[in-house]
Protein backbone atom coordinates (compact mmCIF):
# COMPACT_ATOMS: atom_id res chain seq x y z
CA UNK A 1 0.00 0.00 0.00
CA UNK A 2 1.09 3.34 -1.02
CA UNK A 3 2.19 5.44 1.78
CA UNK A 4 2.22 9.18 2.69
CA UNK A 5 2.87 10.62 5.66
CA UNK A 6 0.29 13.22 6.45
CA UNK A 7 1.77 16.50 7.81
CA UNK A 8 -1.24 18.21 8.89
CA UNK A 9 -2.26 15.43 10.91
CA UNK A 10 1.34 14.82 12.60
CA UNK A 11 1.66 18.48 13.50
CA UNK A 12 -1.39 18.63 15.27
CA UNK A 13 -0.89 15.38 17.19
CA UNK A 14 2.75 17.28 18.17
CA UNK A 15 1.11 20.26 19.24
CA UNK A 16 -0.23 17.82 22.20
CA UNK A 17 1.54 18.33 25.28
CA UNK A 18 2.47 15.21 26.06
CA UNK A 19 5.69 12.99 26.89
CA UNK A 20 6.93 10.01 26.62
CA UNK A 21 5.13 7.00 25.02
CA UNK A 22 1.71 8.68 25.19
CA UNK A 23 3.33 11.24 22.68
CA UNK A 24 4.54 8.91 20.58
CA UNK A 25 1.14 6.75 20.36
CA UNK A 26 -0.30 9.83 19.21
CA UNK A 27 2.15 10.28 16.75
CA UNK A 28 1.62 6.83 15.40
CA UNK A 29 -1.84 7.07 15.41
CA UNK A 30 -1.88 10.60 13.75
CA UNK A 31 0.55 8.76 11.13
CA UNK A 32 -1.85 5.91 10.31
CA UNK A 33 -5.14 7.71 10.09
CA UNK A 34 -3.40 10.34 7.50
CA UNK A 35 -1.88 7.54 5.23
CA UNK A 36 -3.46 7.19 2.06
CA UNK A 37 -3.15 5.64 -1.76
CA UNK A 38 -1.08 8.95 -2.93
CA UNK A 39 -1.91 9.95 -6.63
CA UNK A 40 1.02 9.80 -8.53
CA UNK A 41 0.80 13.05 -11.34
CA UNK A 42 3.69 14.26 -12.89
CA UNK A 43 5.06 17.94 -12.81
CA UNK A 44 4.71 19.41 -16.02
CA UNK A 45 8.52 20.38 -16.68
CA UNK A 46 11.38 21.01 -19.38
CA UNK A 47 14.23 18.76 -19.52
CA UNK A 48 16.97 19.51 -17.04
CA UNK A 49 18.97 16.71 -17.64
CA UNK A 50 21.21 14.99 -20.92
CA UNK A 51 23.39 12.11 -21.24
CA UNK A 52 24.66 11.15 -17.80
CA UNK A 53 22.87 13.57 -15.73
CA UNK A 54 24.89 16.91 -16.76
CA UNK A 55 22.79 19.94 -15.78
CA UNK A 56 21.65 21.79 -19.11
CA UNK A 57 22.13 25.22 -18.67
CA UNK A 58 18.79 27.18 -20.55
CA UNK A 59 17.74 30.97 -19.55
CA UNK A 60 14.97 32.74 -19.86
CA UNK A 61 13.52 35.87 -18.41
CA UNK A 62 10.44 34.10 -18.56
CA UNK A 63 8.79 33.92 -15.10
CA UNK A 64 7.72 30.46 -16.03
CA UNK A 65 11.06 29.56 -16.47
CA UNK A 66 11.84 30.66 -13.02
CA UNK A 67 11.68 27.23 -11.72
CA UNK A 68 12.39 23.62 -13.64
CA UNK A 69 11.55 20.53 -12.27
CA UNK A 70 12.38 17.36 -13.78
CA UNK A 71 11.49 13.72 -12.61
CA UNK A 72 14.08 10.97 -13.94
CA UNK A 73 13.33 7.96 -15.68
CA UNK A 74 15.07 5.00 -16.02
CA UNK A 75 16.91 3.20 -13.39
CA UNK A 76 16.71 7.03 -11.54
CA UNK A 77 12.90 7.09 -11.40
CA UNK A 78 12.21 7.75 -8.20
CA UNK A 79 14.77 11.19 -8.33
CA UNK A 80 13.00 14.53 -8.23
CA UNK A 81 15.26 17.32 -9.59
CA UNK A 82 14.23 21.09 -8.70
CA UNK A 83 16.21 23.78 -10.52
CA UNK A 84 16.57 27.44 -9.48
CA UNK A 85 16.65 29.32 -12.95
CA UNK A 86 16.86 32.96 -12.32
CA UNK A 87 20.54 34.06 -13.97
CA UNK A 88 19.09 37.78 -14.04
CA UNK A 89 18.44 37.51 -10.74
CA UNK A 90 21.05 35.75 -9.32
CA UNK A 91 18.44 32.98 -8.39
CA UNK A 92 17.12 35.41 -5.93
CA UNK A 93 13.48 34.47 -3.80
CA UNK A 94 11.03 36.50 -5.76
CA UNK A 95 6.81 36.33 -4.96
CA UNK A 96 6.76 33.93 -8.44
CA UNK A 97 9.74 32.23 -7.28
CA UNK A 98 7.81 31.40 -4.09
CA UNK A 99 4.71 30.41 -5.64
CA UNK A 100 6.14 28.14 -8.15
CA UNK A 101 8.57 26.07 -5.03
CA UNK A 102 5.15 26.07 -3.17
CA UNK A 103 3.47 24.32 -6.41
CA UNK A 104 6.50 21.73 -6.52
CA UNK A 105 6.32 21.15 -3.41
CA UNK A 106 2.85 20.05 -3.29
CA UNK A 107 3.08 18.20 -5.89
CA UNK A 108 5.82 16.05 -5.08
CA UNK A 109 4.34 15.54 -1.34
CA UNK A 110 1.32 13.97 -3.26
CA UNK A 111 3.29 11.84 -5.71
CA UNK A 112 4.37 8.71 -3.67
CA UNK A 113 6.60 7.30 -6.33
CA UNK A 114 9.11 10.09 -5.56
CA UNK A 115 11.98 8.64 -3.74
CA UNK A 116 14.39 11.48 -2.98
CA UNK A 117 14.68 15.30 -4.19
CA UNK A 118 17.66 17.21 -5.18
CA UNK A 119 17.67 20.98 -4.75
CA UNK A 120 19.71 22.48 -7.08
CA UNK A 121 20.38 25.44 -9.47
CA UNK A 122 20.71 26.28 -13.55
CA UNK A 123 22.77 29.03 -13.21
CA UNK A 124 26.45 28.29 -13.31
CA UNK A 125 28.82 30.03 -9.89
CA UNK A 126 25.11 30.86 -7.81
CA UNK A 127 22.51 28.43 -5.96
CA UNK A 128 20.94 31.24 -4.28
CA UNK A 129 21.45 34.94 -3.73
CA UNK A 130 18.93 35.20 -0.94
CA UNK A 131 15.63 37.43 -1.16
CA UNK A 132 14.95 39.48 -4.21
CA UNK A 133 16.72 42.66 -3.04
CA UNK A 134 15.16 44.61 -5.84
CA UNK A 135 11.46 43.72 -5.58
CA UNK A 136 12.24 43.60 -1.95
CA UNK A 137 12.69 47.81 -2.59
CA UNK A 138 9.30 47.47 -4.71
CA UNK A 139 7.60 46.42 -2.18
CA UNK A 140 4.83 48.93 0.03
CA UNK A 141 6.82 48.47 4.10
CA UNK A 142 2.82 46.19 4.66
CA UNK A 143 4.31 43.95 2.06
CA UNK A 144 7.03 42.85 3.30
CA UNK A 145 5.91 40.98 6.64
CA UNK A 146 3.19 38.71 4.71
CA UNK A 147 6.24 38.07 1.83
CA UNK A 148 8.34 36.80 4.32
CA UNK A 149 6.25 34.74 6.27
CA UNK A 150 5.11 33.10 2.93
CA UNK A 151 9.13 32.48 2.13
CA UNK A 152 9.55 31.23 5.80
CA UNK A 153 6.24 28.75 5.45
CA UNK A 154 7.70 27.73 1.86
CA UNK A 155 11.06 26.60 3.36
CA UNK A 156 9.29 24.80 6.35
CA UNK A 157 7.27 23.15 3.93
CA UNK A 158 10.19 21.96 2.09
CA UNK A 159 11.98 20.83 5.47
CA UNK A 160 8.54 18.68 6.09
CA UNK A 161 8.81 16.43 2.43
CA UNK A 162 8.53 13.31 4.01
CA UNK A 163 11.40 11.93 1.47
CA UNK A 164 15.00 12.70 1.79
CA UNK A 165 15.76 15.77 0.53
CA UNK A 166 19.68 17.04 -1.34
CA UNK A 167 20.81 20.71 -1.67
CA UNK A 168 23.52 20.67 -4.33
CA UNK A 169 24.98 24.04 -3.75
CA UNK A 170 27.22 25.06 -6.52
CA UNK A 171 28.06 28.25 -5.97
CA UNK A 172 26.78 31.10 -3.57
CA UNK A 173 24.19 30.05 -1.02
CA UNK A 174 23.10 33.69 1.05
CA UNK A 175 20.92 34.87 3.39
CA UNK A 176 17.80 33.33 2.18
CA UNK A 177 19.33 30.59 -0.55
CA UNK A 178 21.15 29.07 2.65
CA UNK A 179 18.61 29.19 4.78
CA UNK A 180 16.52 26.92 1.68
CA UNK A 181 19.81 24.51 2.04
CA UNK A 182 19.42 24.29 5.96
CA UNK A 183 15.68 23.24 5.01
CA UNK A 184 17.40 20.11 3.15
CA UNK A 185 18.32 17.15 5.51
CA UNK A 186 21.43 16.88 2.91
CA UNK A 187 23.85 19.39 1.85
CA UNK A 188 26.06 19.13 -0.85
CA UNK A 189 28.83 22.07 -2.07
CA UNK A 190 31.69 22.17 -4.12
CA UNK A 191 35.03 23.79 -2.55
CA UNK A 192 34.39 27.14 -3.97
CA UNK A 193 30.83 27.96 -2.96
CA UNK A 194 30.14 30.53 -0.37
CA UNK A 195 27.81 30.30 2.31
CA UNK A 196 26.74 32.60 4.79
CA UNK A 197 23.12 34.24 6.33
CA UNK A 198 24.62 37.45 6.21
CA UNK A 199 21.32 39.42 7.32
CA UNK A 200 23.48 41.70 9.95
CA UNK A 201 24.90 43.42 7.22
CA UNK A 202 21.36 44.74 6.35
CA UNK A 203 20.72 45.72 10.16
CA UNK A 204 18.21 42.33 10.22
CA UNK A 205 18.34 39.16 10.94
CA UNK A 206 17.76 35.59 8.82
CA UNK A 207 13.56 35.13 9.06
CA UNK A 208 13.38 32.25 7.46
CA UNK A 209 14.77 29.33 10.30
CA UNK A 210 18.46 30.25 10.29
CA UNK A 211 18.42 31.42 13.35
CA UNK A 212 16.98 28.06 14.37
CA UNK A 213 18.55 25.58 11.95
CA UNK A 214 21.65 26.47 12.08
CA UNK A 215 23.05 26.04 15.55
CA UNK A 216 20.84 22.42 15.26
CA UNK A 217 23.71 21.92 12.34
CA UNK A 218 26.99 23.54 13.82
CA UNK A 219 26.73 23.65 17.18
CA UNK A 220 25.20 27.17 19.02
CA UNK A 221 28.64 28.97 19.17
CA UNK A 222 29.60 28.49 15.56
CA UNK A 223 26.22 29.66 14.36
CA UNK A 224 26.53 32.91 16.19
CA UNK A 225 29.89 33.58 15.05
CA UNK A 226 28.63 33.09 11.81
CA UNK A 227 25.74 34.95 12.04
CA UNK A 228 26.68 37.78 14.09
CA UNK A 229 29.76 38.46 11.89
CA UNK A 230 27.80 38.08 8.39
CA UNK A 231 30.43 35.49 7.71
CA UNK A 232 30.58 33.37 4.47
CA UNK A 233 32.58 30.71 4.22
CA UNK A 234 33.82 28.44 1.14
CA UNK A 235 32.81 25.23 0.50
CA UNK A 236 35.78 23.52 2.50
CA UNK A 237 35.36 25.27 5.66
CA UNK A 238 31.33 24.57 5.62
CA UNK A 239 32.72 21.12 5.48
CA UNK A 240 34.64 21.01 8.21
CA UNK A 241 32.04 22.92 10.45
CA UNK A 242 29.52 20.43 9.60
CA UNK A 243 27.58 22.58 7.38
CA UNK A 244 27.85 20.50 4.72
CA UNK A 245 27.77 16.63 4.82
CA UNK A 246 30.44 16.67 1.47
CA UNK A 247 32.70 19.42 -0.24
CA UNK A 248 33.81 18.13 -3.91
CA UNK A 249 36.03 20.08 -6.16
CA UNK A 250 34.08 21.62 -8.85
CA UNK A 251 35.05 20.61 -12.52
CA UNK A 252 34.78 22.94 -15.62
CA UNK A 253 30.77 22.61 -16.06
CA UNK A 254 30.42 23.86 -12.62
CA UNK A 255 28.07 21.40 -11.09
CA UNK A 256 29.98 19.19 -9.37
CA UNK A 257 27.78 19.12 -6.46
CA UNK A 258 24.86 18.28 -8.01
CA UNK A 259 26.56 15.22 -9.47
CA UNK A 260 27.57 14.31 -6.48
CA UNK A 261 24.13 14.88 -4.76
CA UNK A 262 22.90 12.47 -7.99
CA UNK A 263 25.26 9.66 -6.21
CA UNK A 264 23.89 9.94 -3.05
CA UNK A 265 20.11 10.08 -4.49
CA UNK A 266 21.06 6.63 -6.56
CA UNK A 267 22.16 5.19 -3.10
CA UNK A 268 18.89 5.98 -1.17
CA UNK A 269 17.04 5.08 -4.67
CA UNK A 270 16.76 1.39 -4.10
CA UNK A 271 16.08 1.62 -0.53
CA UNK A 272 12.89 0.36 0.88
CA UNK A 273 11.02 4.37 0.63
CA UNK A 274 8.39 3.71 3.20
CA UNK A 275 11.38 2.80 5.75
CA UNK A 276 13.29 5.49 4.64
CA UNK A 277 10.44 7.97 4.81
CA UNK A 278 9.69 6.51 8.49
CA UNK A 279 13.79 7.17 9.20
CA UNK A 280 13.10 10.48 8.15
CA UNK A 281 10.36 11.05 10.66
CA UNK A 282 12.01 9.00 13.27
CA UNK A 283 15.26 11.22 13.18
CA UNK A 284 13.40 14.53 12.97
CA UNK A 285 10.94 14.06 15.25
CA UNK A 286 13.30 12.69 18.03
CA UNK A 287 15.47 15.50 17.79
CA UNK A 288 13.39 17.57 19.13
CA UNK A 289 12.80 15.72 22.12
CA UNK A 290 14.17 13.99 25.23
CA UNK A 291 15.93 10.60 24.46
CA UNK A 292 13.37 8.42 26.18
CA UNK A 293 10.52 9.99 24.21
CA UNK A 294 12.72 9.49 20.88
CA UNK A 295 12.55 6.40 21.58
CA UNK A 296 9.16 5.58 21.64
CA UNK A 297 8.55 7.69 18.32
CA UNK A 298 11.16 5.49 17.00
CA UNK A 299 9.06 2.32 17.88
CA UNK A 300 5.64 4.01 16.47
CA UNK A 301 7.62 4.33 13.29
CA UNK A 302 9.34 1.01 13.31
CA UNK A 303 5.46 -0.08 14.02
CA UNK A 304 4.55 1.40 11.22
CA UNK A 305 6.99 -1.02 8.56
CA UNK A 306 5.80 -4.15 9.84
CA UNK A 307 2.94 -4.40 7.88
CA UNK A 308 4.54 -3.32 4.89
CA UNK A 309 4.85 -5.78 1.68
CA UNK A 310 8.50 -4.16 1.22
CA UNK A 311 9.21 -5.58 4.32
CA UNK A 312 8.46 -8.71 3.39
CA UNK A 313 9.18 -8.56 0.24
CA UNK A 314 13.27 -7.39 1.51
CA UNK A 315 13.18 -10.70 3.62
CA UNK A 316 12.42 -12.74 0.92
CA UNK A 317 15.20 -11.08 -1.46
CA UNK A 318 17.38 -11.92 1.47
CA UNK A 319 16.87 -15.42 1.69
CA UNK A 320 17.16 -15.92 -1.90
CA UNK A 321 20.26 -13.63 -2.18
CA UNK A 322 18.85 -11.49 -4.88
CA UNK A 323 18.20 -7.71 -5.34
CA UNK A 324 14.83 -6.92 -3.73
CA UNK A 325 12.13 -4.81 -5.83
CA UNK A 326 10.03 -2.36 -3.58
CA UNK A 327 7.08 -1.06 -4.59
CA UNK A 328 6.16 1.57 -1.37
CA UNK A 329 3.62 -0.67 -0.68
Amino acid sequence: MAVQVGHRALLQALRVQASGRDSACRLAAAWSCSRHYALSGKLSSSSLLNGHGAVTRHYSSDSKEDLRVRHLDGEDAGIVVVGINRPKAKNAISKNLVKMMFEAVEDIKKNNKVRSVIICSLVPGIFCAGADLKERAKMHQSEVGPFVSKARALITELGNLPVPTIAAIDGAALGGGLEMALACDIRIASDTAKMGLVETKLAIIPGAGGTQRLPRVIGVSHAKELIFAARVVDGTEACRLGLVSHSVEQNKSGDAAYLRALELAREINPQGPIAVRMAKLAINQGIEVDLSTGLAIEEACYAQVIPTKDRLEGLAAFKEKRRPHFKGE
